[in-house]
């Protein structure tokens, strides 16, 4: 299932780095989810970078990130730790959420296709999926998902 704008946005439950479930169920503002491949790998430290930069200006518009990947919750922690990210990482070990998301599919990479994270990103605002962002290149692409969000009213 590939999620679309303007429908509501599938619930889940999943564990994160602040030791509680986050349930999408109990966010009533705006959300921004970034699904991403792995934890410490180039374009993935690059985006989670990026957007741990501009967390104060997403919180100044009242907007909350997450970012969701399958590793698990130590491997979210050193990844946080390192990296001094400021918002919470989701594991989605079972891909379940990601697939709701339509964002776990086929990939190439070398020449070798495989099943993977298709990077993603995904922003909601009182639970309707206001706009998608797939095959996400990293580069300025934070600044791109803030000015967006920041521009709607």
């Amino acid at each position: 299932m590939k999620v679309r704008e303007n429908k509501t946005a599938p619930t889940f439950k999943l564990s994160g780095t602040k030791k509680t479930n986050f349930d999408l169920k109990k966010i009533k503002g705006k959300l921004l989810i970034y699904f991403y491949p792995k934890d410490d790998t180039p374009g993935c430290t690059l985006e989670t970078k990026d957007f741990s930069k501009l967390y104060r200006k997403f919180k100044k518009i009242k907007c909350e990130i997450i970012g969701i990947s399958k590793d698990s919750i130590e491997s979210h922690e050193k990844f946080k730790k390192k990296y001094k990210v400021p918002f919470e990482l989701l594991s989605d070990p079972e891909v379940k959420t990601q697939k709701k998301y339509g964002v776990w599919g086929m990939k190439t990479f070398m020449g070798k296709k495989f099943l993977g994270t298709i990077r993603s990103t995904v922003f909601i605002n009182k639970g309707k999926i206001k706009k998608v962002w797939s095959n996400v290149r990293v580069k300025d692409h934070a600044k791109e998902v803030f000015d967006f969000i920041n521009s709607q009213k």
